[in-house]
């Protein structure tokens, strides 16, 4: 049934002029997201995507966020069955396939992009397969996939068409000894050896699934710590947790030289104390960095402004500079998240339809990283609720100190809330430790409805149960944490 919706969308006849309320370029998490809640309003909406194939779902549902999830939950189902002895299981023989590893993931990714081709039938949004181009407010041309050019007018363009791979200088891929973000998800066999240039959540999260399929992994950081964007407590104990399994880590590390050769690919560069490091291994990772997509969208026919960074420049409705064109996710200078770009996305089609709307509150965006263990982040570090003046009070409690933790085999981490001191208001929670990004939900309901720590710390939490983390941490910003 998939595949019928498919080829109904697929060979859809092209009339000569359609008029839409809006046309959205790009059906990323952003794209096909906006293009749902405009049809659920009654809007006349269009979207064009440029894959070949046809399929739906941008870089996240296709060769980002959801596909890498897959192999990271592969990984770690392999990794827990290596160690059911813990348990008082036995197994025998465990190994896995790589080509059954792949399979399970690929097949994911195809009934996600099936189920956005059903969303666009079942909201009434008429899908074009091709290139978008804008050639003028109003008006947008579409290659299409057979060679032929439509034009659509249009009252309203969204700009969804996300972000590409950052190109390094000197680290130039080629697909086989040095890959990029997209080429590694598409590996025929795991490497003996991996070195991971960047540590955020591209970085960190392949060098936990390819470690854990016995890759020899080192990871490396021209900071001074892992996953900087977040807290500092807890990129010391990621980097204190991945050097227990094993992982390599080396910070403060600035790679200025690659050398290939025919089994293996050198890096080297200077550390912090000015000292020369080689890293050698069968494979070199290059996970620094993403930028917006907008090479031949014809923003030169509009008033749209795109800054020094390269990023289309938006009010807080995500407006341009030209009148009746907006541009959301990747494409602009808020964080590159995909749940951030589907509420931008929600945001701009109730505007055009004349819905009262607030701006979004850039604050309360939660930041999710799935390597073992997970990491996961809402509102202000303690370093950053310092520097914008706040009297800081905090609350910690380890999952070494959670009975459902233990249970689970997974202890290592904490839950750590950043509390204001006279207000009692949370400024920011952050987890590291097992479902991290599932508990991350709990804090973001908890920051939007400005629940103070006392209040969360009161709330009562099943046993036993992780979530009882966030609550003793809550507690323990008043020192009254009952379990340590």
């Amino acid at each position: 049934m998939d595949s019928l919706v498919s080829n109904q969308i697929i060979e859809r006849k092209y009339s000569v002029t359609e008029q839409f309320d809006v046309t959205i370029i790009g059906s990323g998490p952003g794209g096909y997201v906006a293009a749902v809640r405009a049809g659920q309003l009654g809007l006349k909406v269009a979207i064009i995507e440029k894959e070949k194939d046809a399929r739906l779902g941008g870089t996240c549902g296709l060769r980002g966020c959801i596909p890498t999830k897959a192999l990271l939950n592969a990984a770690h189902l392999y990794d827990k069955a290596s160690h059911f002895e813990n348990f008082g299981l036995k197994v025998r023989g465990l190994e896995y396939d790589w080509t059954g590893v792949q399979k399970y993931k690929s097949d994911i990714v195809a009934k996600n992009s099936a189920g956005v081709t059903y969303l666009m039938k079942k909201n009434k949004v008429t899908v074009f397969n091709g290139f978008g181009k804008i050639l003028s407010k109003g008006k947008v041309e579409v290659a299409l996939a057979d060679g032929k050019k439509e034009t659509i007018e249009t009252k309203n363009i969204i700009i969804a068409t996300g972000s590409v791979v950052r190109p390094i200088p000197g680290f130039e891929t080629d697909g086989k000894q040095v890959v990029n973000s997209d080429h590694i998800l598409e590996l025929t066999e795991v490497p003996k050896s991996l070195i991971v240039m960047g540590s955020g959540a591209v970085g960190s999260e392949f060098a936990s699934v390819y470690h854990r399929f016995g890759t020899e992994t080192t990871l490396v950081e021209l900071l001074d710590r892992i996953v900087p964007l977040e807290d500092a407590e807890v990129s010391k104990e990621l980097q204190r947790a991945f050097k227990k399994q094993g992982i390599k880590v080396e910070t403060g590390l600035k790679l200025d030289k690659m050398e290939k050769g025919k089994k293996s690919v050198k890096v080297s560069g200077k550390n912090a104390k000015g000292e020369t490091v080689t890293l050698e291994a069968e494979m070199l990772l290059v996970a620094v960095g993403r930028m917006a997509y907008l090479e031949g969208l014809g923003l030169e026919n509009t008033k749209v402004k795109v800054s020094q960074r390269g990023t289309v420049e938006v009010n807080e409705y995500y407006e341009t500079a030209e009148p009746g064109i907006f541009a959301i996710g990747d494409v602009v200078p808020t964080a590159q998240l995909a749940h951030l770009a589907s509420k931008e996305g929600i945001l701009v089609v109730e505007k055009i339809a004349g819905k009262k709307v607030e701006p979004i509150k850039l604050n309360l965006v939660p930041n999710c990283t799935y390597c073992d263990p997970e990491v996961a982040s809402v509102g202000l570090t303690e370093a950053k609720a310092k520097e914008a003046g706040y009297d800081v009070k905090v609350g910690k409690f380890p999952f070494s100190a959670s009975g459902k933790a233990r249970i689970l085999g997974e202890t290592d981490g904490f839950v750590k809330i950043v509390a204001e001191k006279k207000y009692d208001e949370v400024l920011g929670v952050h987890i590291i430790g097992p479902h991290a990004t599932e508990l991350l939900a709990e804090a973001c309901v908890a920051m939007a409805l400005e629940i103070t720590a006392d209040e969360l710390g009161r709330v009562i939490h099943a046993h036993p149960t992780v979530s009882e983390s966030v609550m003793e941490a809550a507690e323990g910003v008043h020192d009254l944490t009952i379990h340590m």
